[in-house]
């Protein structure tokens, strides 16, 4: 029940900020998501009741990942829209099927002199011709995000004290990871990386059809440490790798396969040579070799920011050292 105690809590703390820019109940502005238009402040659409503590409003569901994407340590506020009168489908351990009019809102945040600064909010609005992904840059009164079509970049600390120049992505380029078959997708919801508390919630809510039988299957990430190492190595791979390394997205051609579902051990990479070689491979033949995680691709481009070899290409400036850690100790632990 801790991730459904997880979503209760948020929602008593986001209550507990006093509410400014509120919006009445129920006026998320659904013309909004599903109009050809690109609105051009977030607060248009209506999604939160008081916006600069991200307060949802009514109808708008927070949530979170069992294992996250990794962005610099950035601390990410995700939110669901499914409009009334209609519901999400289950779809086994995948995606969940969001019906047109939802929307999927992610905000990015770290730390500033004590207190949260809201970098980011990115939207993905499913409207009837398919998905589309805008980023929305807040503003330094921290009072509206506007919409950055041409992205931008911005000086930030890492709750690490790395400083970095942080990258708000244009609209083409959330496509970069976005992109599955040549359209829009969501990447995060997926049933096997959702709470089966939380999805319990949103059936009994009316907002999705029925409970995923093979949901809350990626460990929790901050419990990775006595998790299944393997579970957790490749929950990480399948949440940072996977939604450019399989088929049909923009990596397929490196013919690595990184989803949780590929159980094919060439096909994740072990014992498997790399398409094109080049420097990054760092002078390694396999991109992995089991019981050697330093003769191994993968642990090579994850363990470095040098452009043109750091692994993922986009979507962080720093190297995750816990997440390099578990996937090092996995390979290690692979029998040679």
């Amino acid at each position: 029940m801790k991730h459904f105690a997880w979503v209760a809590c948020a929602a008593l703390a986001f209550s507990g900020a006093m509410v400014a820019r509120a919006t009445p109940p129920g006026s998320v502005n659904e013309v909004a998501i599903t109009d050809p238009a690109m609105p051009r402040s977030l607060s248009e659409y209506g999604f939160f009741a008081d916006a600069p503590a991200q307060l949802p409003g009514k109808g708008v569901t927070p949530y979170r990942l069992n294992t996250p994407l990794f962005s610099d340590g950035a601390e990410k506020l995700r939110f669901v829209y499914v409009p009334a009168g209609s519901m999400a489908r289950a779809n086994g351990e995948n995606l969940l099927d969001l019906p047109v009019g939802s929307a999927l809102i992610k905000t990015f945040a770290f730390q500033q002199d004590g207190k949260r600064r809201l970098v980011e909010t990115r939207v993905l609005l499913h409207r009837a011709d398919g998905w589309l992904a805008l980023p929305y840059l807040w503003n330094d009164e921290q009072t509206e995000a506007r919409l950055a079509i041409a992205g931008a970049r911005l000086d930030l600390f890492t709750p690490k004290g790395e400083a970095i120049s942080y990258r708000v992505p244009n609209k083409n380029q959330c496509k970069e990871c976005h992109g599955l078959d040549g359209v829009v997708t969501p990447i995060g919801p997926k049933a096997r990386n959702l709470s089966r508390d939380w999805l319990a919630a949103m059936v009994d809510a009316g907002h999705l059809d029925k409970l995923p039988q093979d949901a809350d299957q990626l460990p929790v990430w901050e419990d990775r440490e006595s998790a299944n190492l393997t579970a957790a190595a490749r929950a990480y791979l399948d949440v940072n790798c996977a939604h450019c390394h399989r088929p049909g997205a923009t990596a397929s051609n490196s013919g690595l396969d990184l989803r949780w579902e590929q159980q094919d051990p060439h096909a994740i990479g072990i014992g498997k040579r790399p398409v094109a070689a080049g420097r990054g491979a760092g002078g390694n033949l396999f991109d992995i070799v089991p019981g050697a995680p330093d003769k191994s691709i993968i642990a090579y481009r994850m363990s470095t920011t040098e452009p043109g070899v750091a692994m993922p290409e986009i979507g962080k400036e720093t190297v995750d050292t816990d997440g390099l850690a578990i996937v090092r100790n996995w390979i290690e632990e692979m029998a040679p």
